[in-house]
């Protein structure tokens, strides 16, 4: 009983520190917003070299001329983005805060299991590109097929629940690991 009550008073106190962590993570977001929505101006380009292909250049980059320079938005060493943008492709990194091993551990797992399931989610890319966590890759047939605000929208809310997600999670595994450690130690009292 003791346990759960002191666990459900951290969870209150983490849950009231939310706005105050809202409001330091909004100017960061504003700035990955504003660059998003300037990046995603795509359209239909066929590659130069092989006719008839349309692949994104971002990927394969074949023409140096239809690369835009790439831009890394960063809230601290460890928490960034990188927006890499083409003429009809856009690729946007993301490289999540971990502070301790645990979290390291956590996003390890719920990436790769987000990763595993990408064809579920049409703009998520299987593998990271290096140094980073989890990298969405949008094509001009994308936004020809979503609408633009929505694409931009469902990346911003994944960077603000993310967070969230690994935190609950950890405070899951937290308090399952003390209530664990409680009941093995009444074995000897």
């Amino acid at each position: 009983g003791v346990i759960l009550k002191q666990w459900y008073q951290r969870r209150v106190a983490i849950t009231a520190g939310t706005s105050v962590m809202a409001a330091t993570l909004k100017p960061y977001l504003n700035a990955v917003r504003t660059t998003l929505e300037a990046a995603m101006c795509l359209e239909n380009f066929y590659s130069q070299r092989v006719e008839r292909h349309n692949k994104p250049e971002v990927e394969i980059r074949s023409s140096k001329e239809v690369l835009f320079t790439p831009l890394e938005i960063c809230r601290n060493e460890k928490e960034k983005v990188l927006i890499e943008g083409s003429i009809n492709s856009l690729r946007m990194s993301i490289a999540i805060k971990q502070a301790d091993d645990i979290e390291k551990i956590l996003c390890h797992k719920f990436m790769r299991f987000m990763m595993m399931r990408a064809e579920n989610f049409f703009i998520l890319r299987r593998k990271p590109i290096e140094g980073y966590d989890i990298s969405f890759l949008i094509t001009n047939l994308h936004t020809e097929q979503m609408y633009k605000h929505k694409l931009v929208d469902f990346v911003m809310e994944f960077m603000t629940e993310i967070d969230k997600e690994i935190s609950e999670m950890k405070l899951c595994l937290n308090g399952r690991g003390r209530i664990s450690a409680v009941e093995f130690l009444k074995n000897f009292n």
